[in-house]
């Protein structure tokens, strides 16, 4: 009796719309909608077109590291590693002391091959060896970190081939490069996951590992897989980045491991696994870029950010729990 008695609250007793169901659905989309509102209201700088298309050119980075986020919480992890591996791409690039663009393509191969092996290592320990995803892709970082350092010497490096610069903040048609490039990946990803049988052995992975090994599925495979992908997104995000900031310092892409995690789990990715869209997800990261963007040029301090993103945080894991219930 009771449990009828909560699903006819869920579902508002039977009449009229499910206000729960229209909110999981969109109202992340409804929160954005009004976000954009309130900063054109309280900033007339923000609707400026040269701005607009700033935000996209910040945002796009960030997408492509989601994007891979998104496949490891689908299989019921995460990616601490991601930002770290930004920035060792980016070092890697400037190993090359490349000044023509013919090294380009040199450059984004080296990038690609290393970061597959990061996710691969990263897979192999959670599904191999089960380590936790927090332990496993901490030590990731802090390996990378301990190398690009000693490499470096902790001074920034600034020997990059010019079209670098152009692939991460250059336009065509007066749309930004790398967000179509971002467009492109999503594009890819979201066919992978939600087109094709591997996507279906994803989700099938990430809601119940047991239930997928009964049907003759490989977990282990999948999920190194999928660290694999996220890898492999961040390296090619950290390439973008590079091209956008320049200067290759330590500290290229730092912050992006919990912002893609939030923006993935505000755009409804569940960290239980087994949920969530790359739509949603890259949804998450607007809505982070926006309040980035507007409390700049409200001219508030940069750490009120790191308030806001807690209590996105706080609000986003609260409406996950309240879903379940």
């Amino acid at each position: 009796m009771m449990e009828a008695d909560k699903s006819r609250a869920r579902t508002g007793g039977g009449e009229g719309l499910n206000v729960a169901a229209i909110m999981e659905k969109w109202g992340l989309y409804m929160f954005l909608g009004l976000l954009l509102a309130v900063a054109a209201a309280t900033s007339p700088a923000f609707l400026a077109p040269e701005n607009i298309v700033n935000v996209l050119t910040i945002a796009a980075p960030l997408g492509m590291v989601v994007i891979g986020q998104v496949f490891v919480i689908l299989v019921r992890g995460l990616d601490l590693s991601v930002a770290s591996l930004m920035a060792t791409v980016a070092v890697m690039a400037t190993a090359f002391k490349a000044t023509d663009d013919s090294m380009i393509p040199a450059i984004f191969a080296a990038a690609l091959v290393m970061s597959a092996l990061v996710g691969l290592v990263n897979g192999w320990l959670v599904a191999r060896r089960g380590v936790s995803p927090f332990l496993a892709t901490l030590a990731t970082m802090i390996i990378l970190q301990g190398a690009r350092f000693a490499y470096t010497g902790g001074a920034p490096i600034s020997t990059l081939p010019p079209g670098m610069s152009w692939l991460a903040s250059g336009r065509v048609m007066g749309i930004p490069v790398n967000l179509i490039a971002l467009l492109l990946l999503a594009l890819v990803a979201g066919v992978l996951l939600h087109k094709s049988r591997l996507g279906r052995q994803i989700y099938m992975v990430g809601t119940n590992p047991q239930a997928a090994r009964l049907n003759g599925l490989s977990p282990d495979r999948i999920t190194i897989l999928c660290y694999v992908i996220c890898s492999v997104c961040a390296g090619i995000g950290g390439l973008f980045l590079l091209g956008y900031v320049g200067t290759v310092s330590n500290w290229v892409g730092q912050g992006y491991e919990l912002d893609s995690i939030v923006a993935a789990v505000m755009g409804g990715v569940a960290l239980s696994g087994g949920r969530g869209t790359v739509v949603g997800a890259l949804t998450g990261v607007v809505v982070l870029v926006v309040i980035s963007n507007l409390v700049l040029l409200l001219g508030f301090p940069i750490e009120l950010q790191e308030v806001i993103k807690g209590i996105i945080i706080v609000g986003a894991a609260a409406f996950y729990r309240t879903r379940l219930m």
